[in-house]
């Protein structure tokens, strides 16, 4: 969702949140604006929900299916696919990060799911679903603003968005039915399929993957990169925002009366995402440092490993498990609480870059 470039060279004493664009720097308000709206859309609009689901693509309505493509697209635009090489070499880091996305933070997350709403699947299966999704978007704003190391940054975005076109059925699959089943605990209810994920994220993902593919491949190749970087990219960035508000107003527009019913719901789907961004962030700042990774590629592994795709989330569990779901609820609260934590983490790894690192 990043809209513009940001300098890497950013000292520790910057004022961070300055450095964001507007856009980003009051992305916050700007969701809690389209929830206000979607929710007042929902009271006023009678059949809003019949006209919605007029059209389908698969299980989603056609305007919502068109706002989750619009907010994936321009991240993955964004995206060198062509440096690779540098950073596949670093074995420590790539095997690492991969440890980390894809098999401590996906079991934490499960674990803080089953902690904080144990009593609530619907929501259980949205954080589930949630800590699966691993970060593609706003992670190279917040690895900009700490110094991470952008290469870096790019091949695990790159890395991770393709392992979850392949891998996140699997993995939904596995915490949603096989691990809980090993552990005597409830199941997702017989509507969840292994196929259902997968055909959400091959048409969530895999299609808005190989757009911005195609898109970065043809117009390197025809006006060069500092064009498509310097030019191109900062007006179609603000895209993903406008497709995620425009998600959330529709979302917010048929989740009306569930949310307004249950407004400590909303607050029990955001403290276990706290806690979740917190330990992460910080377990994954030790690693790194433990494994003399220097403080840029730590920056790197602790931001990519702590941001979630929340993107891909909602999309998943709207696809799965429908629009007016507790799951899709809890992918649309996780941006909210996202957003304020990982700029206040970005001044976390800047005041540790001077105390716990030398190089």
């Amino acid at each position: 969702m990043s809209t513009k470039s940001i300098t890497p060279s950013i000292p520790g004493e910057a004022a961070v949140v300055g450095k964001l664009s507007t856009l980003d720097r009051f992305l916050p308000v700007w969701i809690i604006a389209a929830m206000v709206i979607g929710l007042l859309l929902g009271k006023f609009i009678p059949g809003l929900n019949s006209a919605l689901d007029a059209v389908k693509v698969g299980s989603v309505s056609l305007p919502i299916a068109i706002g989750l493509l619009v907010m994936m697209y321009p991240v993955l635009a964004k995206v060198r696919y062509n440096e690779t090489g540098k950073v596949m070499a670093d074995r420590k880091l790539l095997i690492t990060s991969l440890i980390i996305n894809w098999v401590a933070a996906p079991a934490f997350m499960f674990a803080l799911a089953w902690i904080f709403v144990p009593d609530l699947p619907e929501y259980r299966t949205g954080l589930i679903i949630v800590g699966l999704a691993r970060c593609i978007a706003m992670v190279m704003i917040w690895n900009d603003l700490a110094c991470g190391d952008r290469e870096a940054a790019t091949v695990l975005v790159l890395i991770n968005s393709v392992f979850q076109v392949f891998a996140f059925g699997a993995l939904g699959w596995f915490y949603l039915q096989v691990l809980p089943g090993w552990l005597g605990l409830p199941t997702t209810s017989a509507d969840f399929s292994f196929w259902a994920i997968t055909a959400s994220v091959l048409i969530f993902l895999g299609i808005p993957l190989l757009a911005g593919f195609l898109t970065r491949a043809i117009g390197e190749k025809v006006k060069g990169r500092e064009w498509y970087e310097g030019k191109f990219l900062p007006k179609l960035g603000p895209w993903a925002l406008y497709g995620l508000l425009f998600t959330i107003v529709l979302l917010f527009a048929l989740q009306g009366d569930s949310i307004t019913s249950n407004p400590l719901d909303v607050a029990r789907i955001a403290l276990p995402l706290l806690v979740y961004f917190i330990v992460v962030f910080g377990a994954s700042m030790m690693i790194g440092r433990a494994l003399k990774l220097g403080y840029a590629k730590t920056t790197t592994l602790a931001f990519t490993a702590s941001g979630n795709n929340f993107e891909l989330a909602i999309a998943v569990a709207i696809g799965t498990f429908g629009v007016t779901s507790g799951q899709a609820l809890a992918g649309v609260v996780g941006p909210l609480i996202e957003v304020p934590v990982l700029v206040a983490l970005v001044y976390v790894a800047l005041w540790a870059r001077k105390r716990f690192f030398t190089n």
